[in-house]
């Protein structure tokens, strides 16, 4: 037994919305707030944007970080405040759980950056396999275990643009907090497998 989401089957859900708050973090000031904030939760979401390029052998590094709780979600301009030592104690605080998806891609490009050494993360990707579910998309996840689409329409948009945009804002709250419900949901007990409308038995394949 599989549980796989198609093509088909995603452009019908409805999508997803966040309706939490979204903090921009853009000054040194707002950084140490932001990080008080985030030290009261125990589990939080991750994840980060980084400008595309459409030139081949040409790449860029982490514009934004977002880290997020279930209700405020913010939003970390890299590009503008670099990494000060503030956010790398965060990173590499292992008493803290941060959630993201294809992690060692984001470590990638922050390592390429940054010389901070992550600590206290949990890939989903590792996770949603023991639970007989064979996507490894973040939206693919989210649609199986919620019903609701994530628009991917901003992933390839200028996460350097001097001013987000409210769409930018949304897409990148959305996939941090995605990342965090997705765990706490899987963890609760109440995902059951067998019970996915989702489920495809191997012989269909």
């Amino acid at each position: 037994m599989k549980i796989t989401i198609t093509k088909e089957q995603l452009a019908t859900l409805d999508r997803v919305s966040f309706n939490g708050n979204i903090h921009i973090v853009d000054t040194l000031p707002k950084l140490d707030m932001a990080i008080t904030k985030l030290k009261e939760h125990n589990t939080l979401g991750f994840d980060t944007e980084t400008r595309p390029s459409f030139k081949k052998g040409i790449s860029h590094s982490v514009a934004l970080m977002q880290i997020s709780t279930l209700t405020d979600c913010y939003l970390i301009r890299i590009n503008k405040i670099g990494m000060p030592s503030t956010l790398r104690m965060f990173l590499e605080d292992g008493t803290i759980t941060k959630v993201g998806l294809s992690l060692k891609d984001d470590f990638g490009v922050i390592h390429k950056g940054y010389d901070a050494e992550m600590s206290g993360f949990v890939d989903l990707q590792k996770i949603v396999p023991t639970f007989n579910i064979a996507d490894a998309s973040l939206q693919k996840i989210y649609a199986i275990l919620f019903d609701k689409r994530i628009s991917k329409g901003q992933r390839l948009s200028n996460w350097e643009a001097d001013t987000l945009s409210g769409a930018q804002q949304e897409y990148a709250a959305i996939d941090a907090w995605a990342c965090l419900k997705i765990y706490q949901y899987l963890n609760s007990g109440n995902f059951i497998p067998t019970e996915s409308k989702y489920v495809v038995n191997e012989n269909e394949d």
